[in-house]
């Protein structure tokens, strides 16, 4: 009998503190992420901790400075988010054998592109959080960036309005 090969998948799911993104996770391991014995998925949660916002001193001196202790507070304050997020999204994941986590510093889009294309992820899964086209011109859309910019497909998934 021919032995069978193993496909081998890298798929990467964005992560954040938004419904969004955990349903696009719970979607993922629904209907992305195969129970087939001949094909070994690699689930890798990424979380992009977005920058911390400097604020510049005014050059009349009547601005406030941040201590180093506010600065790490803020720090802090933004691991333990970060530790958060992922470990919500992996308790999601406890029957997967293959699962990895990633935390990466820097503006979501460009840090979900660049990590996409450095792992060779075969899919990358993320979230929408639907904004119509004003708040999408104003605010951005993580989403429709990535979809445009990753080469790897883009499974964009929209959590269904509640009534």
């Amino acid at each position: 009998m021919a032995e069978v090969a193993v496909k081998e998948r890298r798929i990467l799911v964005a992560v954040d503190e938004g419904e969004e993104s955990l349903y696009a996770l719970s979607w993922c391991l629904n209907n992305v992420i195969s129970d087939n014995p001949n094909s070994k998925d690699t689930l890798v949660l990424l979380y992009a901790k977005p920058p911390r916002t400097v604020y510049p001193a005014p050059l009349d001196g009547t601005g406030y400075m941040f201590s180093t202790d506010m600065i790490s507070s803020l720090e802090r304050y933004g691991k333990e988010v970060a530790d958060c997020v992922t470990e919500k999204a992996k308790k999601m994941c406890k029957d997967l054998h293959d699962v990895e986590t990633i935390v990466e510093s820097g503006d979501p889009r460009d840090v979900i592109c660049e990590m996409a294309d450095k792992l060779a992820a075969d899919v990358l899964v993320m979230g929408t959080h639907g904004y119509g086209l004003i708040k999408r011109a104003f605010l951005g859309s993580v989403s429709n960036h990535c979809a445009q910019n990753v080469k790897c497909p883009v499974l964009i998934v929209k959590k269904p309005k509640t009534k």
